[in-house]
């Protein structure tokens, strides 16, 4: 086998003269003449990405074209998102050179043998290239989308439900709720285009070149860059990346507003399939996963229907993997090749249209999952085939309140976008992370079950959505999410696929119920018998835009029963590993994941002391250790309360910081804890959002002005922005026009005026400050004393770190002393700072006054110094010893205590 590298010249877009590079590597096999396949790759990826497949592959016989699409890796251009006018036409460019090749046997002139497999976006360019090019002669896309936005704007929700001919049909209504977490992803992934893997490919043969390439598209024997450049070849477009102007206007509109409006709607639908399935009548193997959030079963059921209308050969299969269960292995691999060699050369024998799913069993004794893999002898509802079983299974629950919080937050949590495949291998970790949050939750649930139901598919449910009157109506209509659970004997519950159905509503404000019908996910699972079947529906879901208005909702049954489809087969072959310490591994794993949820759920619902939800922070027993025998705080225990500015004081290393990094949840304590308002402090606890901190950095972005780095900090704190009171903040920042420069030009006094601004943001209830004057020059510290003390006197909390004791003395109404982590004083700063009690008299006559205070009982250690006379007055009030003064003809200037915060502080740590 060997490699040739060529780089093809093709138009930027169908009215311009100017070109794109595409980067390509031709994969040759041993014979030659073979058939081709025309290998994409993922989004984010490049043709380094499919080096091993296109090795595979070339090893089974064929020559396969290898490529970096539009905008990734080394090619350049912009990207398009499989548009049909962008990197449809490329491919097409692509099927044009390699009917020149004379490596590829060809069907006649300028129409090469060719098929087409990819997995996702490469995926669904195979499927938008055999609907406008039917040069190509069989396609297997992988893990692929047929609506686009359908898929990042689901909306399972339907009137009068869907048909239910085929397993796994989605709603695709219209108005969906925006997928942010993937998406995010997505947008990330395309900001750069490049592609910094090692390519991991043979070196081409010496002597060759790749001058003969078609008219339509010119070669070169160099790629634009040199080989290990992990640079993108063409321009950045700032804040878009890789990005069509067009795609990241989109992209803006829908990840702030949520929504899709027809230009983006048109935009996405251009980079569908399902502009042009209805023109596929190639041999089709559509393989899609079970464990994928991103690109459901219901997209490839989309696929599979749309195509077999045209009378075309569809076969359907279902793996355990998927973007949240990972690739394809190598013998899922091996029959695409084998699809391929079939239909391209007539090989091997028919694989025909039977339907394949995988079903992961119970754990084995040793905790290695069972696979096993089901065949029906079609999938169902196609070309003529029999519709889909349904099995209607009894629920049961009274109508139920839920919450919308406002702003959505916080949310539940049902996948892990992005992060599911470094779970692949065991498909039920993932599965089990699911959350839901009290109060925002409605739950309904079936008897045990008698039998094992074997869930193939997508199930549906009818259920009744009322506003609760009085209550306010978001005009976007209510939004909720959907799943099913299978619930062991233990209460146990696992989310097949980890997925879920989010539903967009529109509900009357005057309470009338609206009955819908619900597409739950499609999924494969064996519910066993004594298992129950549970349906929660919930107002918030960490992985989508929720509703940031607040809002509640009546939810209940408009049908008592749930409609499950169920694909009778035969096994085909049952794989068990057999590896000891992966299974051991997995079971761990699965141990350590539930504990957590389950903590995190406990945390959540219970850790709350009733009796302190008045108080704004207690501390107690608090100790923080550290390998290697280091304890930075010990035993720390004292109390706040409304209204107190209290100063943490205490030299380097006495563990302030440590304190107030536990405080904001950031480092967990070794023993003791900290409660806020009477919730246990930990980190991502709730109760979180009602500090305001600066204890950090800023960490502000320099290239933004002042008062934008404010509005983004805000927003990602999911709350609405009426909430945040920017202008106040703005007012106390005091950086007048400077509020509009941007943060890079800040000297280090307006970056800290800036952060105390942010922390202020929404008005906590507990406002943690350390170092706040740093930087500021005394003007400015004289205004952020005034600040504090009026935050307070509104019946908030204030507490501040500081090394400046003159200024806590002026500013603090109470303070805390540390040394070498322990406490060592606590109280009202005048307290503290009187000590034993010393005083100082300024008089016209300092000996008289003297007399007459050594004549006070339990007065002592009195001394003159000019027109001051000092005293220890050993716990006599100050005001009775100047009342002796007054009486005995002594005129007093002034009195007060005689040793500052400062003397106080430096014996307490014995300095």
């Amino acid at each position: 086998m060997s490699t040739r590298e060529a780089v093809i010249d093709v138009p930027e877009s169908p009215d311009s003269d100017r070109t794109v590079q595409i980067d390509t590597t031709l994969y040759l096999p041993e014979r030659t003449p073979a058939p081709a396949v025309l290998l994409p790759h993922g989004f984010g990826g490049s043709k380094a990405s499919v080096a091993a497949q296109a090795n595979e592959l070339a090893q089974r016989g064929f020559v396969v074209l290898a490529y970096s699409a539009r905008g990734f890796g080394r090619s350049s251009g912009q990207i398009a998102l499989n548009s049909l006018d962008h990197e449809v036409r490329d491919a097409r460019k692509l099927l044009d050179w390699l009917a020149t090749r004379e490596e590829v046997v060809t069907d006649g002139g300028g129409d090469p043998k060719v098929g087409v497999t990819g997995g996702s976006y490469g995926g669904a360019l195979a499927l938008s290239l055999a609907g406008v090019d039917q040069r190509v002669d069989t396609i297997a896309p992988v893990i692929t989308w047929n609506d686009l936005g359908q898929a990042l704007l689901p909306n399972s929700a339907s009137a009068d439900g869907v048909a239910g001919e085929t397993p796994s049909p989605g709603a695709f209504a219209d108005d969906g709720v925006f997928k942010r977490s993937w998406a995010g992803i997505f947008f990330s992934a395309g900001l750069s285009g490049a592609d910094t893997a090692n390519p991991g490919q043979e070196a081409s043969e010496p002597g060759q070149d790749d001058d003969d390439a078609a008219p339509a598209a010119t070669a070169a024997t160099t790629p634009p860059q040199q080989q290990g450049d992990p640079r993108p070849a063409g321009p950045v477009n700032g804040a878009c990346g890789r990005f069509q102007a067009d795609v990241c206007a989109a992209y803006t509109e829908v990840a702030t507003t949520g929504k899709a409006g027809p230009q983006t709607l048109e935009i996405l639908r251009r980079a569908s399939p399902s502009a042009v399935t209805n023109k596929i009548t190639q041999p089709t193997l559509l393989v899609q996963g079970e464990q994928d959030t991103l690109f459901g079963l219901d997209q490839a059921d989309a696929n599979a229907r749309e195509i077999a209308a045209n009378g075309a050969k569809v076969k359907v299969v279902w793996y355990s993997g998927g973007h949240d269960g990972g690739s394809p292995g190598p013998e899922l691999r091996g029959q695409i090749a084998d699809w391929m060699a079939f239909h391209l050369e007539g090989k091997g024998t028919d694989p025909g249209t039977a339907f394949e799913y995988t079903v992961v069993g119970a754990f084995r004794s040793s905790g290695a999952p069972s696979l096993r893999n089901v065949v029906a002898p079609s999938y169902p509802g196609l070309n003529g085939a029999a519709r889909t079983e349904r099995k209607d299974i009894e629920l049961s629950g009274r109508e139920q309140i839920v919450v919308n919080p406002a702003g959505g937050n916080p949310a539940a949590v049902s996948s892990l976008p992005g992060l599911g495949s470094a779970l692949a291998g065991s498909s039920s970790l993932s599965s089990r992370l699911s959350l839901d949050l009290p109060g925002q939750a409605a739950v309904f649930q079936s008897e045990p079950q008698t039998a094992q139901t074997l869930l193939t598919g997508a199930s549906t449910v009818k259920l009744r959505v009322a506003a609760v009157p009085g209550q306010p109506v978001p005009p976007e209509g209510a939004v909720l999410f959907v799943k099913l659970y299978d619930a062991d004997g233990s209460g146990v519950r696992t989310l097949p696929g980890s997925a879920v159905a989010p539903v967009r509503v529109a509900v009357p404000a005057d309470g009338t119920p609206v009955d819908v019908t619900v597409t739950l996910p499609g999924a494969v699972r064996p519910v066993e018998a004594d298992h129950r079947l549970q349906l929660v529906v919930s107002t918030t879901d960490m992985a989508y835009a929720n509703a940031e208005e607040p809002a509640a909702y009546r939810i209940s049954l408009a049908a008592p029963t749930l409609s499950v489809p169920v694909v009778a087969g035969v096994n085909a072959t049952s794989d068990v590993p057999t590896a000891a310490l992966w299974g051991i591994a997995i079971v761990l794993a699965i141990v350590v994941i539930t504990g957590v949820v389950a903590w995190f759920r406990r945390r959540l619902t219970a850790d709350v002391d009733p009796d302190l939800e008045s108080v704004p922070l207690v501390i107690e027993n608090l100790t923080k250790s550290y390998p290697g025998g280091l304890t930075a705080v010990k035993d720390l225990s004292f109390r706040v309360e409304h209204g107190q500015v209290l100063g943490l004081l205490g030299p380097n290393g006495a563990g302030k910081t440590t304190t107030l990094r536990m405080l904001m949840g950031l480092i967990r304590p070794t023993e003791g804890g900290i409660r806020v308002f009477g919730h246990r402090v930990s980190p991502g606890a709730p109760v979180l959002s009602r500090i305001g901190s600066f204890v950090e950095g800023s960490g502000f972005l320099p290239h933004l002005s002042g008062a934008e780095n404010l509005k983004l900090y805000w927003a990602a704190t999911g709350r609405p922005l009426e909430q945040a009171h920017i202008e106040e903040a703005l007012e106390i920042a005091g950086l007048g026009n400077a509020v509009n420069r941007r943060v890079r030009t800040y000297s280090q006094g307006m970056r800290q005026r800036l952060a105390i601004a942010q922390a202020m943001l929404g008005l906590p209830d507990l406002l943690v400050l350390d170092e706040p004057t740093n930087g500021l020059d005394p003007p400015q510290i004289h205004q952020m004393r005034e600040v504090l003390r009026r935050y307070a006197a509104a019946g908030r909390t204030v507490l501040v770190s500081s090394h400046l004791l003159a200024e806590v003395e002026q500013t603090c109404s109470h303070v805390v002393v540390m040394h070498k982590g322990k406490l060592v004083a606590a109280g009202l700063v005048d307290e503290i700072a009187t000590g034993s009690g010393e005083a100082s008299f300024r008089v016209d006559q300092p000996d008289e006054a003297a007399t007459v205070l050594r004549s006070l009982s339990g007065v002592h250690d009195v001394h003159v110094d000019g027109e001051q006379v000092h005293a220890s007055l050993n716990g006599m009030p100050r005001a009775t010893a100047l009342q002796a003064l007054v009486a005995a003809g002594v005129a007093v200037d002034q009195a007060g205590p005689r040793r500052r915060l400062e003397d106080a502080f430096l014996e307490l740590v014995g300095e």
